[in-house]
């Protein structure tokens, strides 16, 4: 996504020069969110983008490894020989992070890429039993589909509820309720000993029958191949960007799931795995290649209200914001019930909202975070009052 969308931000903003979109994988570009649904349960064979590549005399170079980077010489080096950039923009995304131990043993999966989805796409037409490790979003997405096409699912969590590093256990405790619900067993606080052929044994020496494992314990940037660049990374892998998501090479620009930035709305420096931000970002980078800096204003400064949803067990769920840093969080809404929203506050401003089955609270919360509104909160917790009219 982070990729094209750049690519194609270009030609919108008026740049004539060559543009040339290198990626590993041999597919068209693609895009991500439907491998956890369409594509795995069978109802897609793919989700290419739509989008002419030749009218906007992109070239892609598929199926092409990039191995690393030498800004000195503005050269990208591939399996291919180098390749020669006036403006570099790394858009490589992020990489799943596999489960120590389960190298190598059959029956192990990742839900990453399209080869991904398409290798598991057997597993749930047999309907195996299936063991997912991780209840975070992509965990939950999984598990749901698997429960969709009839597999026996048992989910194992190392941390004592689902998305612990994501969420509140406040607010996640309720959507552990959602696995039963489904016909999913989900074992908090399990830790993962061993994984063998058939099967995965826990520390505390359950043996959990698998005809299948599925890893979602989270990702990490794919930048191991900049090693030795001088382009800078944050301790956390990503491409330490300012402001306008330019790395510390010059002409070098980072989008997507690999970079990270320093967000003046809310005093900390992010790193937005989802899809919105991948969408968003190249803009931002166009914008600075294709214009003077001295024109750029502040608007072109990329400081966005992050923006993710997930479609798990029946619910459509939404987030915007980052509600670290929040001295209060409102309910509005019975958590126990199809649809609630939580509001996160800092000094009374609205900076992030979960809405649960409620889009009407996210398009208008949304709209409340960019514009930092103060909300009364007797009005805010009061479910039948539009979010906007809950403004002070």
């Amino acid at each position: 996504m982070a990729g094209v969308q750049t690519a194609v931000a270009l030609r919108e903003q008026g740049w004539t020069g060559q543009v040339v979109v290198l990626g590993a994988e041999p597919h068209q570009p693609y895009d991500r969110p439907p491998l956890s649904k369409a594509v795995l349960l069978g109802k897609a064979e793919g989700s290419a983008f739509d989008v002419d590549f030749a009218a906007l005399d992109i070239e892609l170079r598929l199926g092409l490894r990039v191995s690393g980077v030498r800004p000195g010489q503005r050269l990208v080096d591939t399996d291919a020989g180098p390749v020669a950039y006036r403006h570099l923009v790394i858009a490589t995304g992020a990489e799943p992070i596999a489960l120590p131990g389960s190298e190598g043993v059959p029956g192990v999966h990742l839900l990453r890429t399209l080869d991904d989805a398409q290798r598991l796409r057997p597993v749930l037409a047999e309907q195996h039993d299936v063991v997912v490790v991780g209840a975070g979003w992509i965990g939950a997405e999984f598990a749901t589909a698997a429960r969709e096409a009839g597999c026996n699912v048992t989910v194992v969590e190392a941390a004592h509820r689902p998305l612990a590093g994501a969420l509140p256990g406040a607010v996640a405790g309720y959507m552990a309720t959602w696995y039963a619900d489904s016909g999913a067993e989900l074992r908090t606080g399990a830790r993962v000993a061993e994984v063998e052929p058939g099967a995965v044994l826990l520390a505390d020496g359950t043996r959990l029958p698998a005809g299948a494992v599925v890893v979602g314990i989270g990702a990490r940037p794919a930048t191991a191949w900049l090693a030795g660049s001088g382009i800078a990374l944050a301790p956390d892998g990503s491409v330490l960007a300012d402001d306008a998501l330019r790395a510390s090479a010059p002409d070098v620009y980072a989008v997507g799931d690999c970079v990270s930035f320093p967000s003046a709305r809310y005093g900390a420096r992010l790193l937005v795995h989802h899809w919105d931000n991948a969408l968003q970002g190249p803009r931002t980078v166009a914008a600075h290649i294709v214009g003077s800096e001295t024109a750029l204003t502040t608007a072109d400064r990329y400081d966005p209200v992050p923006y993710f949803w997930s479609e798990q067990f029946g619910r459509f769920v939404q987030y915007a914001g980052h509600h670290a840093g929040a001295d209060t969080m409102l309910w509005r809404g019975d958590p126990t019930s199809a649809a609630w929203t939580v509001c996160w506050l800092r000094d009374g401003a609205l900076v992030a909202l979960l809405a649960v089955g409620r889009p009407r609270d996210l398009t208008q919360g949304r709209k409340l975070i960019e514009q930092s509104a103060h909300l009364d909160e007797a009005r805010a917790t009061d479910p039948t009052v539009p979010l906007k009219s809950a403004v002070r």
